[in-house]
């Protein structure tokens, strides 16, 4: 049955080609650096369950180490030119952007077939399953239309991966950290000290703190999914749900929007903010926060008035 530790073997292949690619550049600014980088991900995603708690912990901290160093770093990938690429665009046009479509098409279509087949594709996983197959799917698409060198997908992903930095790990960095964070007890020490600043019997007051600190804590920790266990955990359900009656389908559901738009805002939501940022070469790398803060806000506002109207019968 194909499920996480086949998808993970191939994320591990993929950075382990980085790591090779990486050390065998020497145009590289830091090629020992930046291999060692690659190659302790792939280590992570190849052999991870061998490792002890203790192991990885330690695996994550030698990354950082990395990154502080200067890792990835940038070298000189064995890849198509400027000129190139204009010319490749210029012979095949919008056409370039039907491979991406495969991805999303092929993950949409074995989410609805796999589970029709059993025993072929974890249930549990048919989705991220479904999603490895459409890139593998797309590269050898690309492949065989465009004829590029052998290397030429991890010399590229490489090059991709170089521009955006570490931050690339970041979210699951981030998302471990409200893991941490609910073990912790952070979510109690909320519930603790929310009576302190929420005016007895005020549903406003009430439901400000409860949207307020989702968004506050994801743009700290960058992913509302970590921020939702700690406040849902120390607002949401003792005050909002328990001690005032709330619908906890609204505001759960409310309070994950309530908690996104904190994202639009925060540099730490790598994935969102700052890797949009760096492939467009962005001369402001904070650019894409500063467009998006007054939706941010007007849908903070927004979500934050819907738990208060309709949460409560």
């Amino acid at each position: 049955m194909i499920g996480l530790p086949q998808l993970y073997a191939l994320a591990g292949l993929v950075f382990a080609g980085w790591a090779a690619a990486t050390l065998l550049d020497r145009q590289h600014n830091a090629r020992l650096r930046g291999s060692a980088f690659w190659a302790l991900i792939a280590l992570e995603f190849l052999a991870g369950d061998g490792f002890s708690d203790f192991a990885k912990g330690l695996i994550v901290l030698a990354l950082v180490a990395l990154a502080l160093a200067g890792a990835p770093g940038k070298g000189r990938p064995a890849t198509s030119s400027d000129a190139e690429r204009q010319a490749s665009l210029a012979r095949h046009g919008n056409r370039l952007f039907l491979p991406a479509l495969i991805v999303p098409g092929v993950a949409l279509a074995g989410t609805w077939l796999f589970p029709k087949v059993t025993g072929l594709v974890d249930p549990k996983q048919v989705t991220l399953i479904s999603l490895g197959l459409g890139a593998i799917i797309a590269v050898a698409t690309l492949m065989a239309w465009l004829r590029p060198p052998a290397g030429a997908a991890v010399q590229e992903g490489r090059r991709l991966a170089e521009g955006v930095g570490w931050a690339m790990i970041l979210p699951q960095l981030l998302a471990s950290l409200g893991l941490v964070f609910g073990l912790a007890g952070v979510g109690d020490i909320v519930g603790a000290l929310a009576p302190l600043a929420i005016p007895d019997g005020s549903r406003l007051a009430a439901v400000l703190a409860f949207t307020g600190g989702m968004a506050v804590f994801t743009m700290l920790m960058g992913n509302a999914f970590a921020a939702f266990p700690v406040m849902m955990g120390g607002i949401g359900l003792p005050v909002l749900v328990v001690g005032m009656g709330g619908d906890p389908v609204v505001i759960g559901a409310v309070g994950m929007l309530a908690g996104f738009c904190g994202t639009l805002l925060s540099p730490m939501a790598a994935n969102f903010n700052i890797v949009p940022a760096a492939l467009l070469n962005l001369p402001d790398r904070y650019a894409v926060i500063r467009a998006q803060w007054p939706t941010a806000v007007v849908l903070w506002l927004f979500n934050t008035a819907l738990i208060w109207g309709f949460a409560f019968r």
